[in-house]
């Protein structure tokens, strides 16, 4: 096992706390106008699948596990379980989208992940930190709004709202982030 900041943890990471496994799958910053910073974590555990939110300090410092990590395919869902094929050898696993979280809207047809194993079993996946996706609806730029942030709403092609700035347009190709669902550049 590996020492690991508390401000460090991430989506996708199995940590060892209070003696259990826990898949991490959300974290979010949050900076406390009194106070240190910390990260705030919504933990699910491995084995029984109960949740908890627990918060991090970045002097703290969390086991994450070992794990023997594997590359997949993405190939389909099939209701709500997702099926994958090691790259290796060929060789299919199912894992339900509940597993994945709010993360499994990233996932595209033929997509590489890294599946995280432990004793053979799978217990977590990481996703690309990036994916390229289209803009199917974009908020219209309101000319000499110069109050409001220069961020506007858009909709992902996979459903997801996120914020762009005012030269994004329908049909454009951007990058995002798969971590916070943040707009990251226009795709080339």
């Amino acid at each position: 096992m590996g020492k690991v900041g508390g401000n460090e943890v991430r989506p996708g990471m199995v940590i060892e706390h209070n003696g259990q496994l826990w898949s991490v799958v959300k974290t979010q910053s949050v900076k406390p106008g009194k106070g240190g910073a910390y990260n705030q974590v919504e933990l699910k555990n491995v084995l029984n699948g109960s949740k908890l939110n627990e918060r991090f300090r970045s002097a703290e410092t969390v086991d994450e596990v070992q794990l023997e990590h594997r590359d997949f395919q993405f190939l389909f869902a099939d209701g709500n379980m997702l099926t994958f094929m090691d790259i290796a050898n060929y060789e299919q696993i199912e894992i339900a989208t509940d597993f994945i979280g709010e993360r499994v809207q990233f996932l595209q047809d033929g997509m590489k992940v890294v599946v995280q194993l432990y004793e053979s079993k799978p217990i977590g996946i990481a996703l690309p930190q990036q994916v390229s996706l289209n803009i199917v609806e974009a908020d219209p730029v309101t000319k000499g709004q110069t109050v409001s942030s220069t961020f506007k709403s858009a909709i992902l092609e996979n459903g997801i709202r996120v914020l762009v700035p005012p030269f994004i347009e329908a049909g454009t190709r951007v990058i995002v982030a798969t971590d916070d669902c943040t707009y990251v550049k226009r795709a080339d």
